[in-house]
């Protein structure tokens, strides 16, 4: 294009780097990865290639030579020092090699062959600044990337490790339970048989052995579970029916709240559930009474990809710092609880794939989501 006779040597060159790269990338299409040492004998193919076509281009004096500070750059950013040093050794051995050994161009007009370096120069430098910053900034972004997958690993492995420390603590608890609770069960049941006792005494007692046997059947199932794989302890149930039984389980022991329960697909939806998930909308339920939220809605819905299970109340909403931190770490509770429940229900809500959303109502109120993926929950579904 620029009428400069070239060697005959040059075009074959061109096309075997050409085929060389096509082939590279169809085998990164094909989702291999690619190893350090492999990466690094592509730059240095890269390398002599380019060497060898300056070689028949002029030599170190043709103005696009600078060209091969390019692979030496991604070598840089890409690969440790020890495959460094090769690929910048070999770049600087090819452009000495270029000042001694080279096949000269032939441009018989000096003021045309300067204006053709001028130009050489300015193409060099400006494919070298595009390059080298779209390099540098994938790079850059893929570390950033880095480290907040890091970080976010990092986050829930601290997470894990204390909902495991709390489930070593609550299993000691279920052991000491015991005791206390059979005493309280005997003093009950003696209380129970005092024929002199008044009726609306008799009414409290009554409650009292309900909730007692609540706490005893809690207790019993802590310790059964404890360690329990999710296999073992799942079981296929209706999603309608299973949830208005964990409400009015819940319900028993929260007998002055008040809660509905709606679904709203037509139809039933058979899903894997497990004591873990019923757990967690047992504490956002507690979490919602504890707040003097008034009525209390539970909310089921589905779809081909998820499940949604929204606990609503009408009361002041959430915090701004608990719909910051909610379910990451343990927040003081203002109702003198040790304030984990969120924490235990984001922690048992990833071990399904799932995730805990909070959000305040409109106009008031607060809502807690549950979303979890059908594939978690489907009927013959790996746990």
């Amino acid at each position: 294009m620029l009428d400069i006779p070239v060697s005959p040597a040059l075009p074959p060159i061109v096309v075997a780097l050409a085929a060389f790269n096509l082939l590279a990338a169809r085998r990164l299409r094909g989702g291999r990865r690619l190893q350090p040492a492999t990466l690094c004998a592509h730059i240095a193919i890269d390398l002599l290639a380019l060497g060898a076509m300056f070689h028949f281009a002029g030599g170190a004096s043709n103005p696009l030579v600078s060209l091969m500070l390019l692979p030496v750059a991604a070598a840089a950013l890409m690969l440790s020092w020890q495959l460094a040093v090769p690929i910048a050794t070999l770049a600087i051995g090819i452009y000495s090699a270029l000042t001694i050994w080279y096949v000269p161009l032939h441009i018989h007009d000096d003021a045309r062959a300067m204006s053709l370096h001028l130009s050489g120069m300015w193409l060099t430098f400006v494919v070298s600044v595009v390059l080298i910053s779209w390099l540098i900034a994938r790079m850059t972004s893929a570390i950033r990337e880095r480290d907040l997958a890091l970080a976010t690993a990092r986050e829930h492995a601290l997470r894990i490790e204390r909902v495991v420390a709390l489930g070593t603590l609550a299993a000691g608890a279920a052991h000491e339970l015991g005791t206390p609770l059979g005493t309280m069960a005997i003093l009950i049941g003696e209380i129970e048989r005092d024929h002199g006792l008044p009726k609306g005494l008799r009414r409290d007692v009554a409650v009292l052995k309900q909730q007692l046997a609540i706490c005893k059947g809690i207790v019993t199932r802590l310790v059964d579970r404890a360690g329990v794989p999710r296999q073992e302890d799942a079981h296929a149930a209706a999603a309608g029916p299973w949830l208005q039984a964990v409400v009015t389980r819940w319900r028993a022991t929260r007998p002055r709240a008040s809660c509905s329960t709606t679904v709203a697909p037509a139809g039933e939806l058979q899903i894997v559930v497990d004591a873990a998930l019923e757990q967690a909308i047992s504490n956002l339920l507690n979490n919602a009474a504890d707040s003097g939220g008034g009525d209390i809605v539970v909310r089921l819905a589905w779809n081909a990809d998820a499940l949604t299970i929204e606990v609503a109340d009408d009361g002041p909403g959430f915090p701004d710092h608990v719909l910051a931190k909610g379910g990451l770490v343990p927040l003081q509770s203002a109702t003198g609880g040790a304030g984990i429940g969120l924490l235990l229900v984001r922690t048992s809500l990833a071990r399904l794939g799932g995730r805990l959303v909070l959000v305040n109502g409109t106009p008031h109120g607060a809502v807690a989501r549950i979303e979890l993926p059908l594939s978690a929950l489907a009927v013959g579904a790996p746990g």
